[in-house]
């Protein structure tokens, strides 16, 4: 927020955030961030949850921390609410009624939650996708992208078939299970 000025220290700003799924509504918040006092910093949340008789209003306050870089300057927390520790973002997970921070709703990355087995495949998807190619599974690497060192491409491509292989081993396996089943 204070990258984008819907924070400013020693100031009060008031505002709204709206955003979309596709071309329908899909949410809104209002927001004050009242850092007039570096010392009492906050951010106020207005958001409503639920719909219909079910439908809350709720005005959730999250205190703003700073802490001192080595280099000067102040790095801006968010202080989740439940956990009382430091966080950078906070989240409001479908059928969550307040923001918290990851460890609170016990939300994990994507690559945490993803199978081990599948992590191959999204290893040499990833690459594909950087390289400016077509994504799939023997879908290849696309030929070396313009400016590219041909060093580097020649290591993306040995680390492209080794995992070629792994992800052909991995198929391999789930093929065998599946016939056995």
């Amino acid at each position: 927020m204070l990258r984008t000025g819907r924070a400013r220290e020693g100031h009060v700003i008031r505002g709204g955030l709206s955003w979309q799924h596709g071309d329908q509504p899909a949410g809104s918040i209002g927001y004050t961030a009242d850092m007039s006092d570096l010392n009492n910093a906050a951010l106020e949340l207005c958001y409503s949850r639920g719909s219909g008789a079910t439908q809350e209003s709720v005005i959730q306050r999250v205190t703003l921390i700073h802490s001192k870089p080595h280099l000067g300057g102040r790095r801006w927390w968010l202080l989740c609410p439940f956990r009382t520790r430091r966080a950078l973002k906070l989240y409001l997970p479908p059928g969550g009624d307040r923001f918290a921070c990851a460890k609170a709703w016990g939300l994990a990355h994507r690559s945490q939650r993803m199978r081990a087995d599948d992590r191959c495949f999204e290893a040499m998807f990833r690459m594909q996708r950087q390289l400016g190619g077509r994504e799939g599974f023997g879908a290849g690497l696309p030929p070396r992208p313009k400016g590219m060192w041909q060093r580097t491409y020649d290591q993306a491509w040995a680390r492209y078939h080794t995992l070629d292989d792994h992800c052909s081993a991995v198929t391999a396996g789930l093929m065998l299970r599946l016939g056995d089943a």
